[in-house]
């Protein structure tokens, strides 16, 4: 039996740099919630970045949906990546663009690799 991927790091944070000698990721501005001054409010730009392991070998697909809590989740991305060896940990890095929120609440985030969730979070934006 295959094992399911296993999520070892999600973060939201404004960039990440990756060094082009040594490959490690900087993790710049991470944060956890919004704050606008008034709605809607569009949020320019942000990154999801997250660690995947336990990633059978071969083709995969990662989306990432949300939706206001208790509405139904809108696909906000949805795209391939390759494992080489369920022992590889793999970073995503998923620019998100001038993401609209209407008001103030819990913004659900359900994250799914091969239609699998594999991890459900939220994002709180506040007035």
């Amino acid at each position: 039996m295959q094992s399911k991927p296993q999520l070892l790091a999600w973060l939201t944070c404004d960039g990440v740099h990756i060094d082009p000698g040594s490959g490690k990721h900087t993790i710049l501005g991470i944060f956890s919630n919004i704050q606008a001054r008034q709605f809607p409010v569009t949020h320019p730009f942000m990154i999801w970045f997250l660690t995947v392991t336990d990633v059978a070998p071969g083709k995969h697909s990662l989306k990432i949906s949300m939706g206001l809590h208790g509405t139904q989740a809108q696909k906000l991305l949805e795209r391939p990546f390759e494992s080489q060896s369920p022992l590889h940990r793999i970073n995503l890095i998923n620019e998100i663009r001038n993401l609209s929120f209407p008001g103030p609440g819990e913004f659900e985030l359900l994250i799914e690799i091969d239609e699998e969730l594999i991890l459900a979070t939220s994002l709180t934006v506040t007035g």
